[in-house]
């Protein structure tokens, strides 16, 4: 990764903030995006402290204007951007008939249109360098649905069919499009279940651990690798075996 742009958007915190801390580790230099100002910062710092380069951008992928001004704001800091990681989503659950319209589409603002923003704005330098890495952040859930999370699933499943048309579309630039579908993975989210309902999910994974957020970051980094060249529109899973 030495010498080569990323951005990571929803990139402070939990999965973002471990694929920040990954590709800066493997010498990339880091855009961190998302909504809160004072934890990207301390996430850029994170990454300076240990050696690395990282910009800082708040913004709401689910505004184009936003996500347009952070392509700017990376060729601006470092005169490209070849490797774009959707990671920024947002949860509002709830059973389907109380489900308003504000709630379904929060999480497809974000989750889907905030990839789509951010994908249509990085792929126009890509194109121009022929050469680019896309990874979209989807979701197990988006494979088999979840009872409460209507919104949620729709989201992570139409990130599913956007990885796919768009690896088509640009596959003849030498960009990849890939999508990497983590389980249940141990972040704050996960923390608040509760110690029964972890061990009820326990039972459903084969490995019988919750995944890590460095799990799902070694799968991000090989698809951005050039060892990864001949992969592309592509589902990877990380979450032990639960849905195999």
């Amino acid at each position: 990764m030495k010498g080569r742009v990323a951005v990571v958007t929803g990139g402070a915190r939990g999965i973002g903030l471990a694929l920040t801390r990954a590709l800066a580790a493997a010498g990339a230099k880091v855009v961190v995006s998302g909504r809160n100002q004072a934890a990207l910062e301390e996430a850029c710092a994170g990454i300076v402290a240990s050696g690395g380069e990282a910009v800082a951008v708040a913004g709401d992928v689910s505004v184009e204007a936003d996500a347009d001004r952070l392509c700017e704001r990376t060729l601006e800091a470092f005169g490209k951007a070849e490797i774009l990681i959707n990671n920024a989503g947002v949860t509002r659950d709830g059973l389907l008939l109380r489900m308003s319209d504000k709630d379904w589409d929060e999480v497809l603002d974000t989750n889907l249109k905030g990839a789509f923003h951010c994908t249509r704005a990085f792929a126009r330098p890509m194109v121009r360098q022929r050469w680019g890495r896309v990874v979209n952040i989807t979701s197990v859930i988006g494979l088999m649905g979840n009872a409460g999370q209507a919104n949620y699933a729709a989201s992570k499943a139409g990130l599913i069919g956007l990885t796919k048309a768009v690896a088509k579309e640009l596959a003849s630039r030498h960009i990849t499009v890939n999508a990497v579908a983590p389980g249940f993975i141990d972040t704050a989210m996960t923390e608040a279940l509760g110690e029964k309902a972890r061990d009820a999910l326990m039972e459903r994974i084969p490995l019988g651990r919750l995944g890590k957020p460095e799990d799902v970051a070694h799968a991000v980094l090989f698809l951005c690798s050039e060892e990864a060249g001949y992969v592309t529109g592509q589902v990877l899973t990380v979450d032990g075996g639960m849905v195999m």
